[in-house]
């Protein structure tokens, strides 16, 4: 009996112990978990202020005509199959086949920024549309008013006839970093106000297709219908206008792209305010700057932009800026890729002051560049092929051309030279992805003037290091490392 009672006594005693070592042993919450975002509120507040846009486009084509192609001959009127065929639309006698109209929808989204009713959304949402309905949250629907677009920011501003609207707050895109919490409310394959959360993947991303705008790179779930949307932040603020996703399905993947607020309202406020949109232009191509380019220009790693041409009578000519010359800096702001030059000068003011660092012949320089308005086409057109003396190099393994004075015309280097590759053979010039059809117009910072020159030219190169070799190649110059081994 007693040894029960011990017994007993002993389970009891380690059963509490127990109980108390697991009250404080319990793990608290992660900290993960303490500071997930709360969103509900954020989408309270706000989700009034976001609209679906629906569009439609009225189109007409020419019916398919069976009589036509294929032959057959026409009907009298007292034919038994005269009635019979009529009915079918493809044998009607109204032209070649007749006119077939039909209309075509599209969805997108947009987001409030004034109570009289001006709303943001993308250009792509409204393109070539005949009618645009802008829907509200609490179901009313209005017809909107296209005030202007801008192709090269995709931003377009729409009016629509209303008052005391619910409207958005805006933030500071440059203010955006990288890991933290964003939101998209939007209309994905139209569902209405769908909120998809993520984090800042990237910024000052450049797209291909948009080479004035430095996207927000997200993970937020974005499909078609979200485009013309808001990003917010944790504050409630938009941040950036949803625009693109990169997708190999059509559908979501990870990758979605928003435009700066401060580049949408910057284009709205100049739509508003004068009718079109205005950027700044440095009158420059450039490339970036390759490992092989840099150890050529003598640099310790690759940045900045490369100048591959100054545009005559342009911003940078005036202030004195060259051909082989690297941006490093512009306005105080670093270029670490070529990539993003375009957006910093679009972005400036027309007839401001701009200091730009450069890097020429290994040693840095400022210059003071006044910035011009892009005009409507900056492209240079290149054209024109013509025969002339040829000369051969052994140590590139290439052969040239001069180029006649009608070629310098047509191809604009009527005071630059240069020289036309007739042939590439296996060696240097090859593996430094020069083709047939270049024009060599510099090499190792030295002007290209004709086909002799250039032979002496290459026998000075020097052996074992990389050399810049400036090209025309398809109307654009372009920089290329050349490498001479022993």
């Amino acid at each position: 009996m007693k040894n029960k009672i011990y017994t007993w006594s002993f389970l009891l005693t380690l059963g509490l112990s127990g109980l108390m070592l697991s009250g404080f042993t319990t793990p608290p919450p992660s900290h993960a978990a303490q500071t997930l975002p709360e969103f509900t509120e954020l989408v309270q507040a706000y989700r009034p202020a976001v609209v679906n846009i629906s569009t439609t486009q009225k189109q007409a084509q020419r019916r398919f005509d069976l009589r036509k192609h294929f032959g057959m001959p026409d009907l009298p009127e007292d034919s038994p199959f005269h009635d019979f065929f009529r009915q079918f639309p493809f044998f009607e006698e109204e032209g070649e086949g007749g006119i077939e109209k039909f209309e075509t929808h599209s969805l997108g989204s947009g987001f409030i920024i004034s109570e009289d009713g001006y709303v943001i959304s993308n250009h792509h949402v409204v393109k070539d549309a005949d009618e645009i309905i802008v829907r509200l949250s609490d179901r009313r629907e209005f017809e909107a008013e296209v005030v202007g677009v801008d192709e090269k920011s995709d931003i377009s501003l729409l009016k629509i006839d209303a008052d005391d609207l619910p409207t958005v707050e805006l933030g500071v895109g440059e203010d955006v970093e990288v890991g933290e919490w964003v939101l998209a409310i939007g209309s994905p394959f139209g569902f209405d106000h769908s909120v998809t959360a993520g984090i800042v993947s990237a910024k000052g991303r450049n797209l291909p297709s948009e080479n004035y705008v430095p996207f927000i790179q997200t993970d937020v779930a974005i499909n078609p219908g979200n485009s013309g949307g808001p990003l917010f932040n944790l504050d409630g603020k938009v941040i950036g206008v949803n625009a693109q996703i990169f997708s190999r399905s059509g559908g979501f993947m990870g990758l979605a792209f928003a435009i700066p607020i401060d580049v949408a309202m910057d284009v709205a406020n100049q739509i508003r305010e004068q009718g079109h949109v205005s950027r700044g232009w440095l009158g420059v191509l450039i490339q970036d700057v390759t490992r092989e380019l840099a150890e050529s220009f003598g640099m310790e790693k690759p940045m900045g932009a490369l100048v591959a041409k100054v545009l005559p009578e342009g911003p940078a000519m005036r202030a004195g800026m060259k051909v082989g010359d690297i941006i490093l800096e512009f306005g105080g702001r670093d270029i670490h890729h070529s990539s993003n030059l375009p957006p910093m000068v679009g972005g400036s003011k027309v007839g401001s002051r701009v200091p730009t660092k450069i890097l020429r012949n290994s040693k840095s320089k400022i210059l003071y560049v006044v910035i011009d308005e892009l005009p409507a086409d900056d492209a240079p057109r290149l054209a024109g092929k013509g025969p002339s003396d040829t000369a051969a190099d052994n140590r590139l393994r290439l052969t040239v051309r001069d180029l006649t004075p009608k070629q310098q015309e047509e191809y604009e280097l009527e005071d630059r030279g240069g020289v036309f590759v007739e042939k590439v053979d296996e060696g240097p010039a090859r593996e430094a992805s020069i083709r047939v059809g270049d024009i060599i117009l510099r090499i190792n910072n030295l002007e290209v003037e004709n086909t002799l020159q250039f032979k002496q030219l290459a026998k000075e190169l020097p052996f074992n290091r990389a050399i810049p070799v400036l090209v025309q190649r398809h109307r654009n110059p372009l920089f290329l490392a050349l490498k001479i081994l022993e």
